[in-house]
Protein backbone atom coordinates (compact mmCIF):
# COMPACT_ATOMS: atom_id res chain seq x y z
CA UNK A 1 0.00 0.00 0.00
CA UNK A 2 1.51 3.57 -0.79
CA UNK A 3 1.49 6.58 0.77
CA UNK A 4 -1.56 7.67 -1.06
CA UNK A 5 -4.00 5.21 1.21
CA UNK A 6 -6.68 6.28 3.08
CA UNK A 7 -4.93 4.55 6.26
CA UNK A 8 -2.20 6.92 5.38
CA UNK A 9 -4.37 10.17 5.05
CA UNK A 10 -3.83 11.86 8.72
CA UNK A 11 -5.70 15.06 9.19
CA UNK A 12 -5.99 16.12 5.83
CA UNK A 13 -8.21 18.27 4.33
CA UNK A 14 -11.60 17.39 2.66
CA UNK A 15 -10.10 18.73 -0.60
CA UNK A 16 -6.84 16.53 -0.33
CA UNK A 17 -8.72 13.47 0.85
CA UNK A 18 -10.76 13.64 -2.56
CA UNK A 19 -7.56 13.98 -4.45
CA UNK A 20 -5.53 11.50 -2.62
CA UNK A 21 -7.18 8.93 -1.23
CA UNK A 22 -8.34 5.72 -3.10
CA UNK A 23 -5.57 6.11 -5.82
CA UNK A 24 -2.29 3.51 -5.12
CA UNK A 25 -0.12 4.68 -8.26
CA UNK A 26 2.51 2.59 -6.91
CA UNK A 27 0.36 -0.78 -7.24
CA UNK A 28 -0.71 0.96 -11.07
CA UNK A 29 2.90 0.84 -12.47
CA UNK A 30 2.57 4.92 -11.84
CA UNK A 31 -0.56 5.44 -13.43
CA UNK A 32 -2.06 8.85 -11.35
CA UNK A 33 -5.62 7.08 -11.45
CA UNK A 34 -6.93 3.72 -10.74
CA UNK A 35 -7.31 2.16 -14.05
CA UNK A 36 -10.91 0.24 -15.26
CA UNK A 37 -10.56 -3.23 -14.26
CA UNK A 38 -12.94 -5.47 -16.76
CA UNK A 39 -13.36 -9.05 -15.17
CA UNK A 40 -15.23 -11.76 -13.64
CA UNK A 41 -12.80 -14.56 -13.70
CA UNK A 42 -9.71 -14.34 -11.26
CA UNK A 43 -7.24 -17.06 -11.26
CA UNK A 44 -5.73 -18.94 -8.63
CA UNK A 45 -1.63 -20.20 -8.93
CA UNK A 46 -2.20 -23.43 -7.17
CA UNK A 47 -4.62 -25.54 -5.57
CA UNK A 48 -3.57 -24.62 -2.11
CA UNK A 49 -4.42 -20.93 -3.03
CA UNK A 50 -8.33 -22.06 -3.73
CA UNK A 51 -8.45 -24.06 -0.77
CA UNK A 52 -7.23 -20.93 1.50
CA UNK A 53 -9.01 -18.41 -0.30
CA UNK A 54 -6.91 -15.75 0.81
CA UNK A 55 -5.70 -13.88 -2.58
CA UNK A 56 -7.61 -10.10 -2.49
CA UNK A 57 -10.21 -10.64 -5.02
CA UNK A 58 -11.97 -13.78 -5.84
CA UNK A 59 -14.61 -13.20 -8.13
CA UNK A 60 -15.23 -10.10 -10.28
CA UNK A 61 -19.03 -9.93 -8.53
CA UNK A 62 -17.05 -9.19 -5.15
CA UNK A 63 -15.55 -5.95 -6.32
CA UNK A 64 -12.17 -4.93 -7.90
CA UNK A 65 -9.58 -2.16 -7.61
CA UNK A 66 -11.74 0.43 -9.47
CA UNK A 67 -14.36 -0.08 -7.45
CA UNK A 68 -12.70 -0.32 -3.94
CA UNK A 69 -10.47 3.12 -5.09
CA UNK A 70 -14.23 4.81 -4.47
CA UNK A 71 -15.20 3.30 -1.48
CA UNK A 72 -11.95 4.02 0.14
CA UNK A 73 -13.06 7.84 -0.45
CA UNK A 74 -16.21 7.56 0.75
CA UNK A 75 -15.60 5.85 4.08
CA UNK A 76 -12.89 7.91 4.60
CA UNK A 77 -15.27 10.99 4.39
CA UNK A 78 -18.45 9.36 6.46
CA UNK A 79 -15.83 8.59 8.84
CA UNK A 80 -17.67 4.66 8.32
CA UNK A 81 -16.19 1.61 8.90
CA UNK A 82 -16.82 0.05 5.37
CA UNK A 83 -18.47 1.26 2.31
CA UNK A 84 -19.70 -0.57 -0.71
CA UNK A 85 -20.43 0.46 -4.21
CA UNK A 86 -23.88 -0.58 -5.81
CA UNK A 87 -25.10 0.10 -8.62
CA UNK A 88 -27.55 2.71 -7.83
CA UNK A 89 -28.96 4.84 -4.93
CA UNK A 90 -32.08 3.01 -4.96
CA UNK A 91 -30.17 0.19 -4.61
CA UNK A 92 -28.34 1.49 -1.82
CA UNK A 93 -32.03 1.47 0.28
CA UNK A 94 -33.32 -1.45 -0.91
CA UNK A 95 -30.05 -3.41 0.56
CA UNK A 96 -29.64 -1.61 3.32
CA UNK A 97 -33.46 -2.19 4.33
CA UNK A 98 -33.10 -5.99 3.81
CA UNK A 99 -29.83 -6.14 6.02
CA UNK A 100 -32.19 -4.61 8.93
CA UNK A 101 -35.53 -6.20 8.29
CA UNK A 102 -37.00 -9.80 8.33
CA UNK A 103 -40.97 -10.99 7.74
CA UNK A 104 -43.10 -9.70 10.96
CA UNK A 105 -40.83 -6.63 11.53
CA UNK A 106 -41.79 -3.47 11.51
CA UNK A 107 -40.26 -0.14 9.94
CA UNK A 108 -40.51 3.42 10.46
CA UNK A 109 -40.37 5.84 7.06
CA UNK A 110 -39.90 9.41 6.83
CA UNK A 111 -43.32 11.00 5.07
CA UNK A 112 -40.38 12.68 2.90
CA UNK A 113 -38.51 9.83 1.64
CA UNK A 114 -37.18 8.95 -1.88
CA UNK A 115 -40.19 7.85 -4.09
CA UNK A 116 -38.60 4.60 -5.31
CA UNK A 117 -37.76 3.52 -2.31
CA UNK A 118 -40.83 4.61 -0.35
CA UNK A 119 -42.07 2.61 -3.22
CA UNK A 120 -40.14 -0.58 -2.91
CA UNK A 121 -40.61 -0.22 0.87
CA UNK A 122 -44.58 -0.56 0.85
CA UNK A 123 -44.13 -2.67 -2.87
CA UNK A 124 -42.11 -5.26 -1.82
CA UNK A 125 -40.67 -5.27 2.14
CA UNK A 126 -45.03 -5.52 2.84
CA UNK A 127 -45.57 -8.26 0.57
CA UNK A 128 -42.50 -10.13 2.53
CA UNK A 129 -44.24 -9.74 5.87
CA UNK A 130 -42.40 -6.47 6.76
CA UNK A 131 -44.79 -4.01 8.07
CA UNK A 132 -44.34 0.01 6.82
CA UNK A 133 -45.35 2.73 8.26
CA UNK A 134 -44.74 6.50 7.81
CA UNK A 135 -43.63 9.06 10.21
CA UNK A 136 -43.51 13.13 10.34
CA UNK A 137 -39.97 14.17 9.09
CA UNK A 138 -40.10 16.53 11.87
CA UNK A 139 -41.50 14.33 14.41
CA UNK A 140 -37.51 14.49 16.23
CA UNK A 141 -37.56 12.56 19.98
CA UNK A 142 -41.82 12.24 19.20
CA UNK A 143 -40.74 8.83 17.18
CA UNK A 144 -40.49 6.85 20.77
CA UNK A 145 -44.60 7.08 20.39
CA UNK A 146 -44.42 5.21 17.32
CA UNK A 147 -41.81 2.45 17.62
CA UNK A 148 -42.86 -0.90 18.46
CA UNK A 149 -41.56 -3.74 19.92
CA UNK A 150 -40.89 -5.47 16.90
CA UNK A 151 -39.43 -1.90 15.14
CA UNK A 152 -36.13 -3.05 13.76
CA UNK A 153 -35.14 0.26 11.22
CA UNK A 154 -35.76 3.67 10.73
CA UNK A 155 -35.34 5.17 7.31
CA UNK A 156 -34.60 9.28 7.15
CA UNK A 157 -33.80 11.29 4.97
CA UNK A 158 -32.26 14.99 5.47
CA UNK A 159 -33.45 17.10 3.82
CA UNK A 160 -36.49 15.76 2.54
CA UNK A 161 -37.08 14.76 -1.06
CA UNK A 162 -39.12 17.61 -3.11
CA UNK A 163 -40.46 19.48 0.12
CA UNK A 164 -36.45 19.63 2.08
CA UNK A 165 -37.67 19.03 5.61
CA UNK A 166 -34.56 18.89 8.48
CA UNK A 167 -34.83 15.79 10.57
CA UNK A 168 -33.10 15.59 13.99
CA UNK A 169 -31.00 12.59 13.37
CA UNK A 170 -29.50 13.06 17.13
CA UNK A 171 -33.02 12.31 18.55
CA UNK A 172 -33.98 9.84 15.40
CA UNK A 173 -31.27 7.43 16.51
CA UNK A 174 -31.38 7.81 20.17
CA UNK A 175 -35.30 6.77 19.94
CA UNK A 176 -34.34 4.17 17.39
CA UNK A 177 -31.29 2.81 19.50
CA UNK A 178 -33.15 3.00 22.78
CA UNK A 179 -35.42 0.78 20.81
CA UNK A 180 -33.60 -2.14 19.01
CA UNK A 181 -33.84 -0.65 15.89
CA UNK A 182 -31.17 0.93 13.48
CA UNK A 183 -30.91 4.49 11.64
CA UNK A 184 -30.37 4.44 8.20
CA UNK A 185 -30.30 7.78 6.48
CA UNK A 186 -30.29 8.72 3.28
CA UNK A 187 -27.36 11.66 2.74
CA UNK A 188 -27.16 12.68 -0.73
CA UNK A 189 -28.34 16.29 -1.00
CA UNK A 190 -25.66 17.26 1.32
CA UNK A 191 -23.14 14.62 1.08
CA UNK A 192 -20.82 13.61 3.24
CA UNK A 193 -18.60 16.96 2.95
CA UNK A 194 -21.86 19.06 4.19
CA UNK A 195 -22.95 16.41 6.72
CA UNK A 196 -21.54 13.18 8.52
CA UNK A 197 -24.58 11.14 10.14
CA UNK A 198 -22.82 8.42 11.52
CA UNK A 199 -20.82 10.74 13.64
CA UNK A 200 -24.33 11.91 14.43
CA UNK A 201 -25.87 8.50 15.49
CA UNK A 202 -26.86 7.27 12.37
CA UNK A 203 -26.35 3.25 11.65
CA UNK A 204 -25.72 3.25 7.79
CA UNK A 205 -25.24 6.17 5.55
CA UNK A 206 -26.76 5.61 1.33
CA UNK A 207 -26.39 8.12 -1.17
CA UNK A 208 -27.32 8.29 -4.23
CA UNK A 209 -23.80 8.59 -6.06
CA UNK A 210 -25.35 9.13 -9.46
CA UNK A 211 -25.98 12.45 -8.28
CA UNK A 212 -23.21 14.59 -6.88
CA UNK A 213 -20.70 12.14 -6.20
CA UNK A 214 -20.55 11.37 -10.35
CA UNK A 215 -21.61 14.90 -10.93
CA UNK A 216 -21.66 14.09 -14.47
CA UNK A 217 -25.31 12.48 -15.39
CA UNK A 218 -23.68 9.91 -16.99
CA UNK A 219 -23.87 7.15 -14.72
CA UNK A 220 -25.78 4.90 -12.41
CA UNK A 221 -24.19 4.68 -8.83
CA UNK A 222 -25.05 4.15 -5.31
CA UNK A 223 -22.98 3.77 -1.73
CA UNK A 224 -23.67 2.43 1.44
CA UNK A 225 -21.36 2.97 4.32
CA UNK A 226 -21.75 1.53 7.68
CA UNK A 227 -20.56 1.32 11.69
CA UNK A 228 -18.44 -1.76 12.34
CA UNK A 229 -21.38 -3.44 14.02
CA UNK A 230 -24.11 -2.89 10.67
CA UNK A 231 -21.38 -3.71 8.14
CA UNK A 232 -21.69 -7.39 8.17
CA UNK A 233 -25.52 -7.86 7.72
CA UNK A 234 -25.21 -5.25 5.00
CA UNK A 235 -22.54 -7.32 3.14
CA UNK A 236 -24.27 -10.67 3.74
CA UNK A 237 -27.56 -9.27 2.03
CA UNK A 238 -25.61 -7.13 -1.01
CA UNK A 239 -23.55 -10.62 -1.38
CA UNK A 240 -26.81 -12.95 -1.72
CA UNK A 241 -28.49 -10.37 -4.08
CA UNK A 242 -25.61 -10.28 -6.18
CA UNK A 243 -25.64 -6.16 -6.49
CA UNK A 244 -22.13 -5.05 -7.96
CA UNK A 245 -21.13 -2.02 -10.31
CA UNK A 246 -18.33 -2.45 -12.41
CA UNK A 247 -15.32 -1.11 -13.19
CA UNK A 248 -16.61 0.89 -15.51
CA UNK A 249 -18.90 2.86 -13.72
CA UNK A 250 -16.84 3.37 -10.54
CA UNK A 251 -14.40 5.07 -12.87
CA UNK A 252 -17.07 7.70 -13.75
CA UNK A 253 -17.55 7.91 -10.08
CA UNK A 254 -14.06 7.85 -9.08
CA UNK A 255 -13.37 10.83 -11.48
CA UNK A 256 -16.34 12.63 -10.54
CA UNK A 257 -15.22 12.68 -6.77
CA UNK A 258 -11.99 14.23 -7.66
CA UNK A 259 -13.76 17.42 -8.16
CA UNK A 260 -16.22 17.14 -5.58
CA UNK A 261 -15.30 19.54 -3.13
CA UNK A 262 -14.78 22.53 -5.76
CA UNK A 263 -18.35 21.72 -7.27
CA UNK A 264 -19.94 21.79 -4.26
CA UNK A 265 -18.98 25.11 -2.99
CA UNK A 266 -19.71 26.49 -6.44
CA UNK A 267 -23.23 24.59 -6.18
CA UNK A 268 -23.89 25.88 -2.79
CA UNK A 269 -23.20 29.56 -3.59
CA UNK A 270 -25.23 30.00 -6.69
CA UNK A 271 -28.03 28.08 -5.05
CA UNK A 272 -28.21 30.35 -2.13
CA UNK A 273 -27.84 33.23 -4.57
CA UNK A 274 -30.91 32.11 -6.57
CA UNK A 275 -33.26 31.02 -3.17
CA UNK A 276 -32.36 34.34 -2.07
CA UNK A 277 -33.39 35.93 -5.29
CA UNK A 278 -36.53 33.99 -5.36
CA UNK A 279 -37.76 34.66 -2.50
CA UNK A 280 -38.06 38.66 -3.66
CA UNK A 281 -40.34 37.63 -6.63
CA UNK A 282 -43.81 38.08 -6.97
CA UNK A 283 -44.82 35.03 -8.16
CA UNK A 284 -43.36 33.09 -5.65
CA UNK A 285 -44.78 32.15 -2.80
CA UNK A 286 -42.48 30.15 -0.62
CA UNK A 287 -38.91 29.06 -1.04
CA UNK A 288 -37.79 25.67 0.37
CA UNK A 289 -34.14 26.09 1.09
CA UNK A 290 -32.76 25.29 4.61
CA UNK A 291 -30.12 27.31 4.27
CA UNK A 292 -32.22 30.36 4.39
CA UNK A 293 -33.19 31.74 7.47
CA UNK A 294 -36.87 31.83 6.52
CA UNK A 295 -36.97 27.91 6.46
CA UNK A 296 -38.99 26.56 9.24
CA UNK A 297 -35.85 23.70 9.79
CA UNK A 298 -32.85 26.88 9.47
CA UNK A 299 -31.78 26.27 13.00
CA UNK A 300 -31.54 22.58 13.38
CA UNK A 301 -30.00 22.81 9.52
CA UNK A 302 -27.26 25.09 11.12
CA UNK A 303 -26.82 22.36 14.27
CA UNK A 304 -25.99 19.61 12.08
CA UNK A 305 -24.84 20.59 8.52
CA UNK A 306 -22.06 22.63 7.50
CA UNK A 307 -23.30 23.39 4.09
CA UNK A 308 -25.98 23.25 1.69
CA UNK A 309 -26.39 21.56 -1.86
CA UNK A 310 -27.34 22.15 -5.01
CA UNK A 311 -31.01 21.39 -5.04
CA UNK A 312 -34.20 23.05 -3.25
CA UNK A 313 -37.48 23.96 -3.82
CA UNK A 314 -40.08 26.94 -4.27
CA UNK A 315 -43.70 27.15 -5.03
CA UNK A 316 -45.41 29.42 -7.23
CA UNK A 317 -48.57 31.68 -6.80
CA UNK A 318 -51.86 29.15 -7.66
CA UNK A 319 -52.50 29.13 -11.59
CA UNK A 320 -53.48 26.69 -14.58
CA UNK A 321 -51.74 23.82 -15.56
CA UNK A 322 -51.18 25.98 -18.92
CA UNK A 323 -49.44 28.61 -16.66
CA UNK A 324 -46.36 25.44 -15.40
CA UNK A 325 -46.26 24.59 -19.13
CA UNK A 326 -45.59 28.63 -20.11
CA UNK A 327 -43.28 28.52 -17.01
CA UNK A 328 -40.96 25.34 -18.10
CA UNK A 329 -41.45 24.85 -22.13
CA UNK A 330 -39.50 27.83 -23.27
CA UNK A 331 -36.76 27.98 -20.77
CA UNK A 332 -33.60 27.78 -21.99
CA UNK A 333 -30.91 27.72 -19.60
CA UNK A 334 -32.94 25.01 -17.27
CA UNK A 335 -34.89 21.59 -18.33
CA UNK A 336 -37.01 19.60 -17.16
CA UNK A 337 -35.57 15.76 -15.62
CA UNK A 338 -35.50 13.25 -12.88
CA UNK A 339 -31.93 13.78 -11.75
CA UNK A 340 -29.38 16.40 -10.55
CA UNK A 341 -26.31 16.65 -9.45
CA UNK A 342 -24.45 17.66 -12.83
CA UNK A 343 -23.03 20.96 -14.35
CA UNK A 344 -26.48 21.94 -16.20
CA UNK A 345 -29.25 23.28 -14.33
CA UNK A 346 -32.67 21.32 -13.69
CA UNK A 347 -36.19 22.53 -13.31
CA UNK A 348 -38.84 20.11 -12.68
CA UNK A 349 -42.75 20.76 -11.53
CA UNK A 350 -43.93 18.58 -8.94
CA UNK A 351 -47.36 16.74 -7.61
CA UNK A 352 -46.82 14.91 -4.72
CA UNK A 353 -50.43 14.74 -3.22
CA UNK A 354 -50.71 10.98 -3.37
CA UNK A 355 -46.91 10.90 -2.00
CA UNK A 356 -47.41 11.77 1.22
CA UNK A 357 -49.87 9.72 3.97
CA UNK A 358 -48.89 11.62 7.10
CA UNK A 359 -48.62 15.05 6.57
CA UNK A 360 -50.54 16.11 3.58
CA UNK A 361 -49.25 18.83 1.15
CA UNK A 362 -51.53 21.36 0.98
CA UNK A 363 -49.77 24.15 -0.60
CA UNK A 364 -52.11 25.31 -3.14
CA UNK A 365 -49.47 26.69 -5.82
CA UNK A 366 -47.49 24.74 -8.06
CA UNK A 367 -44.28 22.87 -6.38
CA UNK A 368 -40.99 22.93 -8.16
CA UNK A 369 -38.11 21.61 -7.51
CA UNK A 370 -34.71 22.96 -8.77
CA UNK A 371 -31.32 21.81 -9.23
CA UNK A 372 -28.70 25.02 -9.74
CA UNK A 373 -25.75 24.04 -11.87
CA UNK A 374 -22.72 25.54 -12.92
CA UNK A 375 -23.82 28.41 -15.44
CA UNK A 376 -23.42 32.18 -14.93
CA UNK A 377 -25.66 33.24 -12.25
CA UNK A 378 -26.89 36.36 -13.95
CA UNK A 379 -27.96 33.99 -16.91
CA UNK A 380 -30.07 31.64 -14.27
CA UNK A 381 -31.95 34.23 -13.17
CA UNK A 382 -32.56 36.13 -16.70
CA UNK A 383 -34.09 32.44 -17.80
CA UNK A 384 -36.02 32.30 -14.64
CA UNK A 385 -37.23 35.45 -14.79
CA UNK A 386 -38.21 34.98 -18.29
CA UNK A 387 -39.86 32.05 -17.03
CA UNK A 388 -41.94 34.14 -14.23
CA UNK A 389 -42.88 36.38 -16.53
CA UNK A 390 -44.89 33.82 -18.68
CA UNK A 391 -46.16 32.11 -15.65
CA UNK A 392 -47.72 35.43 -14.56
CA UNK A 393 -48.87 36.45 -17.94
CA UNK A 394 -50.33 33.04 -18.06
CA UNK A 395 -52.24 32.94 -14.46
Amino acid sequence: MSDKSPEKSGNHSIETILTHSGRNPDNQFGFVNTPVYRGSTVLFKTLADLDVQSQAYLYGRAGNPTTESVEHVITELEGAYRTKLVPSGLAAITIALMACLKSGDDILITDSAYEPGRKFAAGFLERMGVSVRFYDPRIGSGLADLMRPNTRAVLAESPGSLTFEIQDIPALAAVAHAGGARLIVDNSWASPLYCQPLSLGADIVVHAATKMFVGHSDAFAGTISTTREAWEDVERVRTLLGFFTSGDEAFLVARGLRTLAIRMKEHQQRALEIARWLETQDEVARVLHPGLPSHPDHALWQRDFSGSGSLFGFVLKPAPRAAVAAFVDHMQIFSMGYSWGGYESLCLPVSITKARTVVPWTEEGQLFRVHIGLEGVEDIKADLSAALERYARSR
